[in-house]
């Protein structure tokens, strides 16, 4: 990316940084609940976009929660059961990095679920955000996608970066070289959970800035469709009040 291209994008981050804080505003203020689930392979950029998704907001009002294998105390339940649990309450957002798409990705692939399981879990899943939808949760989905090379390109860059090390490991090899399964995985689960209600957006991570720019203007589209972000100005009965404190009329 040029360099005159690389400042317009950072100017439509913060712009859109903006607009992101100004609906976390209007979510706290209107009750609403919003969820925002992102997949795609190892190393794609989907942290971040959310680090850039989530910078300027409070972060009391945004739960980030990263998605592994299941605990102990969760594997005897239905795979769905976990992210029940961790839906957002009345005047917050919820953000997955890696979700319950686990059981059609994963699960299926390194076959950790039965094909009847898996191939059940597509009806399941879409049965599951049409409850959300219906109930006036705001979901929006992300697929951030990378090529086969691109991914070996940043495995290289994270070996040899010291404060990267951690982000690499044997999984993330493992499932790099389960590369055609997981592609195929992906084109079915795109294909058969994408309804109307919750479709997916798909955003090409090959270029980082021009992902979290993609990522920010779907987001804040979405999820600040027909919201009301205005500044509110404050009630008249608190306004006096504060008058009284500060002995002086605000301006």
């Amino acid at each position: 990316m040029a360099h005159d291209d690389k400042e317009a994008a950072q100017d439509a981050i913060a712009r859109l940084q903006v607009r992101m804080l100004q609906i976390q505003q209007a979510c706290f203020r209107d009750r609403r609940r919003m969820v925002l689930v992102f997949e795609g392979p190892d190393a794609a950029g989907k942290g971040g976009a959310i680090r850039r998704l989530t910078e300027r907001l409070d972060p009391r009002g945004v739960h980030v929660w990263p998605i592994g294998a299941p605990e102990d105390s969760e594997a005897g339940h239905h795979y769905l059961h976990r992210f029940w649990t961790r839906l957002p309450a009345p005047g917050s957002i919820a953000i997955f990095d890696r979700s319950w798409y686990g059981r059609v990705l994963v699960e299926r692939v390194e076959k950790l679920a039965a094909r009847p399981d898996w191939e059940r879990a597509y009806d399941e899943i879409v049965a599951f955000e049409k409850l959300l939808t219906d109930d006036g949760v705001r979901l929006v989905k992300f697929f951030v996608a990378i090529g086969r090379r691109e991914q070996l390109r940043r495995f290289r860059q994270r070996a040899l970066a010291p404060h990267k090390l951690w982000k690499l490991t044997e999984a993330d090899l493992r499932a790099h070289r389960l590369w055609d399964e997981y592609e195929k995985a992906q084109r079915e689960m795109l294909k058969r959970t994408s309804p109307r209600f919750a479709p997916w957006h798909r955003v090409d991570g090959t270029d980082k800035t021009r992902a979290r720019v993609e990522v920010l203007r779907i987001a804040t589209e979405a999820l600040g469709r027909g919201l009301d972000v205005k500044p509110r100005k404050l009630a008249k009965p608190l306004r006096q009040e504060l008058e009284k404190l500060l002995g002086e009329k605000l301006a």
